[in-house]
Order: structure tokens, then sequence, then C-alpha cells
């Protein structure tokens, strides 16, 4: 039997970009980030270009000084239509989210036998991205005890780990694996569509290639 998935793909900035003049006539500019992220996830970019403060078709107020400049985080997303697969491509990272569902059994951190062709595919992309750092984070929903969902995520964590260094083969790829049980939800824990969502495994690496 052939399954057929459909994609969804959608491009968003993860900041929304305010120009605002405080008391002193300073322009400055703040980003609305939006959830915190697990340490080590936050991006990190310069600004491509300079821009000149005394050009004459700059618009300031008198006496206003500009913001240091910053580059906004592109991230691409493209997922499955049931959302089982999530993969995000930012400026600098990449990272897939596949739910716990996909992965294994209720409850359990035995890889199911679809598992491993999921994450073959993630091993692929990792070598063509010639990543050398690779992190690997489990998530649960918010049902049952906090430390029983570090437990848990951390032992799928170290399950999807185990098979990528496996496929990779290679002794310079270092990982960061954790469990952050229901911390960092990326849905809604009062239904269960979004505590499905929340329960994932996320693998992240530096992207290289376009």
């Amino acid at each position: 039997m052939t399954h057929t998935r459909t994609r969804l793909t959608f491009t968003l900035t993860t900041a929304t970009l305010l120009v605002t003049a405080n008391l002193y006539g300073a322009v400055a500019a703040h980003a609305d980030t939006g959830p915190s992220e697990p340490p080590g996830t936050e991006p990190s970019a310069s600004a491509p270009v300079k821009v000149d403060p005394n050009d004459p078709d700059l618009k300031l107020p008198e006496g206003a000084t500009l913001a240091a400049p910053k580059v906004l985080d592109i991230k691409s997303v493209v997922e499955d239509q049931g959302g089982e697969e999530r993969r995000e491509d930012t400026n600098t990272d990449v990272t897939f989210a596949l739910q716990a569902e996909v992965l294994f059994a209720k409850d359990s951190a035995k890889l199911s036998d679809q598992a491993k062709a999921r994450i073959d595919a993630i091993a692929q992309e990792i070598k063509k991205q010639h990543a050398t750092q690779v992190r690997v984070f489990g998530f649960t929903d918010n049902l049952g005890t906090h430390e029983h969902g570090v437990v848990l995520s951390k032992q799928r964590a170290n399950a999807v780990q185990d098979v990528l260094s496996q496929d990779l083969n290679d002794p310079n790829v270092t990982f960061d694996v954790r469990g952050y049980a229901e911390q960092y939800p990326i849905a809604d824990n009062s239904t269960e569509d979004g505590r499905k969502k929340n329960r994932r495994v996320e693998v992240t690496f530096p992207r290289t290639q376009s």
C-alpha cells in the first residue's frame, strides 16, 4: 500500500520589527520573539549591510540616532498535513520535529518499526549540511508528573540519537541530548491535538547549504 503525505509550506519571521522613538529622540528596534526556546537554540545573525546615519535620504527626527542593526531570523516551515513531521529552516539552523506517536508507542521509549526510516532521512540531511554539532531534544505534554516527563523525554531523545549516531558513523559529530518534559510547548496543552504536537523529538543542526 502506498501512502501519500500532503505537505504544507509557508514562510514567516520569528520576530516582528517595531521601530519606536523614545523620549530622548533615539530610534530603537525591538523584536517580539514569542515563546522562549530551549537553551542553545537562540538565533544569532549580524547585519549584512551598514546604514549611513548621515545619509540625507534617511529621515530621522532632530537629535535622533539609529539603534544597532539586526537581521531578523526568517523561518521556512514545511509540515505534513497531520503535523507528524515538521521541518524548519532559519538563517542559521535546520530543525526536524517528529511527533512521538510516529516514533514510539504510548509512554514508551522503544522506537517503532516506521521510526528508523524517518530518522534515516534526517541523518541524510545532516550529512548534506556537513553538520558536526547536533541537538536532540525530547518533549512531552503536560499530563503526568514533571519528573516522569523528564525521564521519558530524555529516553526518547537518547533513542533517536542512537540511530542518528549509527547512520552518521562519524566520530567528528557531537550530540547534545536533553529531555525537557512539558517545557517549551509549541501548541495548546488544553486540547488533545495540541498535546499531540507537544509530544515530540526535535533534531537541530547548523544550516550550511541552501
